[in-house]
Parts: structure tokens; sequence; C-alpha cells
């Protein structure tokens, strides 16, 4: 493996577009040490501290987790690049049911092209009304000393929110740099990088107790037991292990392509497959699941703390709070994960296109006729392996909420065990490794993950 990382850096272009994200990755964690002008930072990180145990504070944990933004402080990165991936989402559902944005996406790059401008015009049309009420509402969530004496007026609010809007307009600039001279997907190494800059503060708030009074103790049935690290240490391989071969898997359908007579020459006759993904959907069932159910954990615990006297929004808030999650809580997620699955590959697969597809080029799925019937065949073989992606995603979301109870930890620590967070780091990992594989096989070099010839 070693011998592999010095061949990476030996090769110009690969060395150069590897440094280059790496410097814009650094720029990017630099933006968190610039904050906001008019704000307490004082007050504003006593305030997040004090509410991070509250429906409110969860909420915004989990957004954080997967926005690349970070939780307790305001800067001007405040807003993470979720914006972008809002407006992404918009356009890529209008594209299903919108006939001009569906032609211009049949169209290629060109077509391509101009859905992104319009999905950045409407990043900036979303990150102003997001700022806007995110910077508002801070007196009345975090009290009314968060601004500086004198700069609490409309107008140093607006600031704050351009201020908070060119921050995200910079971030989207910086994954598109690094899409265009960089390696990998840049939006997702932006989010992967503020995953895991979290993971030493959270390590550290985990281990913590074991370096109390002056020594360390990780004694057997202590807090953090060697028993428990040994424990934690098995289920997070296991767990990595499980999303990888997940997310690599596919189910192969046997393509046959028709025999063509040209002159004296046959042409085709050959035979070879279409891969679908066992997981098509990635990681966003998860997100609008984890997002949905932000609602009603915030709902129900500003009831709960409006009419303490009321024992049903007591109990709902119970059961839909990090702190204390149920079978109810779960189940739902569940169900949410489940939906949403069939929901996000059902626009963004579709059977008949690419049964079309191979009737046009002369192609068949063997014992299928082409068009139509390929096509219901297509979808229920979707159908069939989407249940399955969808159940790894739900045991996959579940396992911090379980770890969490069962083994008595935080929940943003158990976090990293499972959910959105390890999915998208596991997944934009993978996809620089096939990135970078991509370049050494184009030189004739052996890939990353390639076993050494006997």
């Amino acid at each position: 493996m070693l011998d592999k990382i010095v061949t990476i850096f030996r090769i110009p272009e690969l060395r150069q577009k590897i440094l280059l994200t790496l410097i814009l990755l650094g720029v990017y964690r630099m933006g968190f040490a610039v904050f906001l002008p008019n704000i307490n930072q004082a007050e504003f990180a006593s305030a997040m501290e004090r509410m991070g145990q509250s429906s409110l504070g969860q909420v915004m944990q989990a957004v954080s987790m997967f926005s690349a933004s970070q939780f307790g402080n305001a800067t001007i990165f405040g807003l993470g690049i979720m914006p972008y991936i809002s407006a992404s989402i918009i356009f890529q559902l209008l594209a299903t049911v919108y006939p001009p944005l569906e032609a211009l996406q049949k169209e290629g790059e060109a077509g391509r092209k101009k859905i992104n401008e319009y999905t950045r015009y409407a990043t900036v049309v979303l990150c102003l009304i997001q700022s806007v009420f995110w910077v508002a509402m801070l007196p009345q969530s975090l009290g009314p000393n968060i601004f500086l004496g004198g700069m609490d007026s409309w107008w140093y609010i607006l600031l704050d929110a351009m201020v908070m809007t060119a921050g995200t307009v910079f971030l989207m600039w910086l994954g598109e740099q690094i899409d265009e001279y960089g390696i990998g997907n840049g939006i997702s190494l932006l989010i992967m990088a503020g995953i895991v800059a979290q993971m030493p503060a959270v390590g550290a708030q985990f281990l913590g107790p074991a370096f109390k009074g002056g020594g360390i103790d990780v004694s057997l049935g202590s807090e953090v037991g060697i028993d428990r690290l040994i424990l934690l240490g098995a289920l997070f391989v296991a767990v990595i292990l499980g999303v990888i071969a997940i997310t690599q898997a596919t189910r192969r359908i046997p393509i046959q392509s028709a025999k063509h007579v040209r002159g004296r020459r046959v042409m085709g006759g050959q035979r070879s497959h279409l891969p679908m993904r066992l997981n098509a959907s990635g990681v966003m069932p998860i997100i609008f699941a984890s997002s949905l159910l932000m609602f009603p954990a915030f709902f129900f615990g500003w009831f709960a703390n409006k009419w303490p006297d009321v024992w049903v929004f007591n109990m709902l808030s119970n059961m839909f709070n990090n702190a204390d999650r149920g079978y109810v809580y779960n189940l739902c997620y569940i169900a949410l994960i489940f939906f949403f699955c069939y929901f996000w590959t059902g626009i963004t697969f579709n059977p008949k296109d690419i049964a079309d597809n191979l009737k046009d080029y002369g192609s068949f799925v063997p014992g299928y006729r082409p068009g139509q019937r390929t096509a219901d065949y297509l979808d229920h073989v979707m159908n069939r392996i989407t249940y399955v992606g969808a159940a790894f995603l739900a045991v996959i979301a579940v396992i911090p909420t379980v770890m969490a109870t069962s083994m008595n930890i935080p929940y943003m620590i158990a976090s990293f065990y499972g959910g959105t967070g390890l999915l998208i780091v596991v997944s934009v990992a993978l996809d620089l490794v096939q990135k970078i594989d991509s370049h050494l096989v184009m030189r004739n070099k052996q890939g990353l993950l390639e076993a050494e010839a006997a």
C-alpha cells in the first residue's frame, strides 16, 4: 500500500489534483475562524452549550452533520452547503414533473450547465431567506444579549444575512473548483471534511472521564473501560465493512446485443450486463427522514415546555426527543426511510427510458421482449433490491439510537458509528478511491484496492 501511495504522488497531474483539493479543503476549514461581525461570540457559545441537550440544540447538531457547517459558532459558513443541496434536490424533483426542465436534462452537457445555473440562482435566494430568519430569531432563541451593543437593528441583520450568503456561495465555488481542477466530488468532500473535523472533539468528550484525577482509568466496568473500548472499536469496524459491502453491491442484469450483418462481417451478438445498485438512493432517504423527524421533536418539546402539566405533550416529547428515543421514534424513522427509498428511486430510475435505450441500441434482456416487457421486468427487479437497500439503511440509521440508549453514551458519539455521518464518509471515501484508481489505470498502474499479482 505504501508503494501505491508513493506511485500516486509520482504522477505530476494526480499529485497536483490531490494537493489542490487539500488546499481548498484547508481554506474551507479556515472559514470557521471568520465570525459574523455583530454577534457576541462568548454569549453565543455559552447559550449554545446550555441548549445543547434541548430539542432545538439536537436539531442544529443533526443539521450540521450533513450540511458542512459547525454547531456552536456563528461564522460566515454558518449555513454550510445545505442551501445548495436543497436547491439541487428541488430542481432534480422538478425535472421529473416540469417538461421544460425534463427537456433540458435530456440535452446533455449544455442542458446540465443550464440547470446548474438555475440551481446557483436558487441557492442565493434560499441563502438570503434562511440567513435572515436565522439571525432574526437569535434573540428569541438564545437571549437578548446575543448581539453586541447597539448592533441589533435590521441593517445589521441584513448585513449578517449577506455575509452568510456570500459564505455559502463561496463554499459552492470551492466545490466546483474541486470538481474541475481537483479530484473527487467537491460538495461531498466538503461535507465529509465537516463530519471528520467533528470527530476529535467528540472523541475527547467520550474519553474525557478516563483522564480525571490525574491518571488514566480504563479498568473493566468503568465509564470508559477497556471492555467498552474494544466493543465500540469492533462495532465501528463491522459497521464500516457492512456499509462498504452494501454500497458497492449491484444486481447484474444480463444483456444480449443483437447480431448485425455488415457486408461479410457479423457484428454484435456479445453478452454484457446492466448493473443496478442495491442502494440506488444513496444517503438521501436518511437525510430526508431525519430532517422530517426534527419537526415533531422541536414542536412537541416546545409544547411540553409551554404547558408542562399536559401529560400528552410530555409523553410525545419523550418519544421524539434525542435523549430518549423509543420504539415509536424508531418505527417512524424506519417507515420514512422505506418511503423515501422508494420515492427517490422512483424519480431517479426510469425503467421505460432504459428499456427504450436498449431497444434503440439493438440490445435486449434474454427471455423478455424489448419494450414494455423489459421495462416491467427492470421495474420489478428494482423494487425488490430497493427493499433490501432500504432495510440496510434502516439498520444503519437506528444504530446510533440503539447504542446511545443501551450503552449509555452520548448520542453525538454514537452517531459516528452509524447514520448519515458514517454513510457519507464511507461513500465519499469509496468515490475518491475510485477516482484515483481511474487515473492510475489510465497510466497502466495498479489500483489502490487491487491485489498484488502473484
